[in-house]
């Protein structure tokens, strides 16, 4: 039976703060996420190179040349606690072997490195979601579906500590309600279309989890939050709309928890913040030292609660100081280091450190506004009063609009006079909503069916 959240995890905000969570997850060697410090979390990809039959011993070799370089470098920093993941390139996903193999290589060095040095890490693996692919037959059968499955299922019993996915469920609706900012569109496609993915995908995700001893961690909405915001920042979409995309895709990951998932939730997921609010699980999120993979306006409030650090993906490219994910894992050890520092000192330094962070980044951006701690706890309180996942998410979307209005009448937060309308032109849309939700979904199924949306993949 799927896991009920009617409630929060927390009844006030003092104890909402990085590095504890109400449910640490503990892998098999002992190390505790959320368990009352912050953790680095390594993510890397290769170089630019094709990956084939041909160039798979090369493959592995940077991979195992990442991980050497990047552990000897945590030993030297005395950081003794590490999460590692891999996000598999496509072709290591529509061959599960080479993802397999990719995964063994990497955590036979992690093993290596706490036999001879004591450092204790886990491996998260994440293989894309390649149903993207046009030539999918159906979202939870065929091809694609078994080669996702098959890689979970390979790589857990070759080491992987956490299993994770972005998925990509709705995803082909969700571009055009980005492109032309239809807030109504965008509901549809994470609150129904993704939601009805999630509950298939995480189920089968969280059997295999089950089967195999791993841990079901989490996904991401990357797809769909991330997309937004990357366009939010380059101008092409308001901010304030990304922002209610933003609250509105914590209800589709929250399926995730439903099913079994128990954290930590992936990095890219910024919506992770409403999942530890109303879940209790630890989250990975990632802030300033993500430049490297993308830019944001959450550079320090992304912090705020998280339980593991990450600096999303950098590709294993030469710098002037070393190989760049060494890099990165240097700038992660620094920044978990201070934040580590500071809640030993007890819980009213660790309180002062996040309000720092969310102070220091909410006022200029909506995006960042609405990962306040603050707000994050009553937003999560709209998504988790009764209703279906249209109603949850319509009354948190339509709860932060009101939230965002008053911030920027009180001047809490600065917004272009230009993107005030939106506010308006969100609300208007999610107030037309069809009480009957049904009929919703069939007007939506029906104006969106194309090339791209085959509402016969989802088994409508």
């Amino acid at each position: 039976m799927p896991r009920k959240f009617d409630c929060l995890a927390y009844d006030n905000g003092s104890e909402f703060v990085y590095g504890t969570s109400k449910k640490p997850v503990t892998c098999k060697n002992g190390l505790i996420i959320g368990g009352g410090e912050i953790i680095p979390e390594l993510n890397f990809t290769l170089p630019p190179m094709i990956v084939s039959k041909d160039t798979m011993p090369e493959v592995l070799a940077q991979y195992k040349g990442i991980m050497a370089d990047a552990l000897k470098r945590a030993v030297e920093l005395y950081q003794h606690k590490l999460v590692v993941e891999v996000e598999l390139l496509p072709p290591a996903t529509y061959n599960p072997n080479w993802g397999i193999e990719i995964c063994k290589v990497v955590r036979n060095i992690m093993w290596e490195y706490e036999a001879k040095h004591g450092l204790k890490s886990a491996l998260r693996i994440t293989p894309v979601d390649i149903r993207e692919d046009r030539k999918s037959p159906h979202m939870w059968r065929g091809e694609m579906w078994d080669k996702i499955m098959e890689t979970f299922g390979g790589c857990a019993k070759e080491g992987a500590d956490f299993l994770a996915i972005e998925s990509i469920g709705g995803k082909d609706v969700h571009d055009d309600a980005v492109m032309f900012c239809e807030i109504n569109k965008s509901l549809f496609a994470l609150a129904v279309l993704g939601v009805k993915d999630m509950q298939k995908l995480w189920s089968q995700i969280n059997s295999i989890a089950v089967e195999t001893g791993t841990i079901p961690s989490g996904d991401a909405a990357c797809g769909f939050g991330n997309t937004a915001m990357v366009l939010a920042d380059r101008g092409f979409v308001p901010k304030l709309f990304s922002a209610v995309v933003r609250v509105i895709s914590a209800v589709r990951t929250l399926v995730a928890f439903e099913a079994g998932a128990v954290g930590p939730n992936k990095d890219c997921s910024y919506e992770g913040v409403f999942i530890k609010a109303i879940t209790g699980s630890p989250i990975s999120m990632e802030g300033k030292s993500s430049a490297c993979a993308h830019l944001s306006p959450l550079g320090n409030i992304a912090g705020c609660v998280a339980d593991l650090w990450s600096n999303e993906s950098i590709q294993n490219v030469k710098l002037l100081a070393g190989m760049a994910p060494t890099v990165s894992l240097e700038q992660l050890v620094y920044d978990c280091r201070l934040m580590n520092k500071a809640a030993e000192k007890g819980p009213e330094s660790a309180i002062w450190m996040r309000n720092l962070m969310a102070d220091s980044d909410s006022k200029y951006d909506p995006q960042a506004y609405i990962l306040r701690p603050d707000v994050v706890l009553d937003i999560a309180s709209e998504i988790v009063k009764e209703g279906d996942y249209i109603d949850k998410a319509q009354r948190a979307a339509l709860y932060t609009i009101g939230r965002l209005r008053g911030a920027i009448g009180k001047g809490e937060l600065a917004v272009d006079k230009r993107e005030e309308m939106w506010l308006d032109i969100m609300q208007q849309q999610l107030e037309t909503i069809p009480d009957d939700h049904d009929r919703f979904a069939a007007e939506m199924v029906q104006a969106n069916e194309g090339d791209r949306f085959v509402p016969a993949k989802y088994d409508m």
